[in-house]
């Protein structure tokens, strides 16, 4: 069997949420200090404020206008490009954000074979809601979501004013979380690189 390739592997972290005054991009701060510390990824993060895609689907067999070619042409290339995936999420009425659907229906084999791990962010849930519906929906489009979530119940009460993590319990959390990505995301690699995937 060949050598295992072990070039970092390439993560998108994709911030969900585009409500007004989020608290998403605390989060992925806090969750890029911690890839940030690691010699075995690189990060891209996926905005979707800074990112818009469409939300109108053409018809079956039908172009998109240049304007929505453009915006699917911003990020499309960082979603296929990846190895593995981090989404970052809140929970809105027991599910997740329209947008980050939106971005993951404007998708089919950018997903195929690839890990996606999750940070979620709510109240008393947590956001395990949106993280139980995510993994359906991405097991529609071939994505293999691994068992390790980092939750933040309450999260308000988890970082400080000026964004800090008060949680310590939350570093070890992330460690495991990535760390199974990174086995999944180096397994899956590998393996795609032997045979396609047969989706």
């Amino acid at each position: 069997m060949d050598k295992p390739n072990d070039t970092p592997l390439r993560i998108a972290v994709i911030l969900g949420s585009t409500r007004d005054g989020r608290f998403g991009p605390v989060v992925a701060k806090w969750l890029l200090e911690h890839t940030a510390q690691r010699a075995d990824m690189t990060v891209d993060l996926v905005d979707l404020v800074e990112t818009p895609l469409p939300t109108v689907f053409p018809a079956f067999g039908q172009g998109l206008p240049d304007e929505a070619m453009a915006q699917i042409a911003a990020v499309s290339p960082r979603i296929a490009e990846a190895d593995a995936f981090v989404i970052v999420t809140p929970e809105y009425n027991h599910s997740f954000p329209a947008p980050l659907k939106n971005a993951i229906d404007w998708h089919n084999e950018q997903w195929h074979a690839k890990p996606v791990a999750f940070v979620s962010y709510g109240g008393v849930s947590g956001g395990l809601r949106a993280v139980e519906q995510l993994r359906v929906v991405l097991a529609e489009v071939h994505a293999t979501t691994i068992r390790n979530t980092v939750s933040f119940h309450n999260y308000g009460e988890k970082f400080d004013a000026d964004g800090r993590m008060t949680d310590p319990g939350a570093d070890a959390a992330a460690k495991a979380m990535l760390d199974q990505l990174a086995w999944w995301g180096h397994a899956l690699r590998d393996a795609k690189s032997v045979r396609p995937y047969a989706a």
